[in-house]
């Protein structure tokens, strides 16, 4: 399906091959409970890796199971079958080292920014000293300085989300799972987010599985993009992705390569013609 378009180099098959993976996925199945009683297959015989400090998308049509992927790879839900580890350990709770991040960014309306973050640092046993230091640090990292004392409902979308991120970082997970955490803004301040968040990624280099509708948006932010069926789940398509970074702005659009990559991800998505 993806014909004519770049192979994983030799770096990425080695890594690839001699790297215990940050996430393995094996053999998973999800099913629920319908209201009829019926038996509902959100997954089915899934496999998937995930390797230390790789960004990986993932895309599908609306209801194929993607973010119930990210619910069982964080301990939030048991598998029906198979089963998931983090780091060569078998997930039956919450790992430790795992950060999730919604659409919603579910800050605390009564908490400053500051306040928000230090969540974040408080959760991960901080001390009250590190806290102190690590928190200013962060506020300027994502370019907040100056609304410390700011809540939530003084905030833009974008900068709620940067408050968000940066609760994310405080925690310091070596795990980021994101369920469209841009989902709900505006192109223009999704496209900076995506650039803060690659910042993040760039610095820090940790482990990042992204949930996202936008294929654009999963192009340019992630590694590897995978393209989930509609329900029961299955990968359809694991693309690398060998656009050099950093990827951005009106030259990445124009690029040809880029538009292979995301027809090939179309393309995968099979979605049925408009009537």
């Amino acid at each position: 399906m993806n014909d004519g378009l770049p192979a994983a180099s030799a770096a990425q098959e080695h890594r690839v091959t001699t790297q215990p993976a940050k996430i393995a996925v094996e053999g998973l199945d999800i099913a629920f409970t319908g209201l009829d009683g019926s038996e509902i297959l959100v997954l089915d015989r899934l496999d998937l890796r995930v390797e230390p400090g790789e960004f990986v998308a993932i895309v599908g049509p609306s209801g194929c199971g993607k973010s119930t992927l990210l619910r069982v790879i964080s301990g939030l839900l048991p598998p029906s079958g198979g089963r998931v580890l983090v780091d060569g350990v078998k997930v039956t709770a919450p790992p430790p080292g795992v950060g999730f991040m919604f659409q919603r960014d579910t800050l605390m309306p009564w908490a400053t920014v500051f306040d928000n973050i230090a969540v974040g640092a408080e959760l991960a046993g901080r001390s009250k000293a590190d806290i102190a230091r690590r928190v200013p640090d962060l506020i300027g990292f994502l370019r907040l300085t100056g609304f410390e004392k700011h809540r939530p409902h003084q905030l833009s979308g974008g900068m709620r989300q940067r408050v968000a991120l940066g609760r994310l970082l405080a925690y310091e997970p070596d795990l980021y799972l994101m369920d469209e955490p841009f989902g709900a803004l505006d192109s223009q301040t999704k496209a900076v987010m995506g650039r803060e968040l690659l910042r993040v990624w760039s610095t820090h280099r940790r482990s990042v599985v992204f949930v996202t509708h936008d294929i654009e948006e999963a192009v340019t932010l992630a590694d590897r993009v995978i393209v989930l069926s509609t329900r029961p789940g299955r990968i359809r398509l694991d693309l690398p992705i060998t656009l050099p970074r950093p990827r951005e702005g009106r030259a990445l659009r124009g690029d040809p390569v880029f538009s292979q990559l995301c027809g090939a991800v179309w393309d995968a998505l099979d979605l049925p013609p408009i009537a």
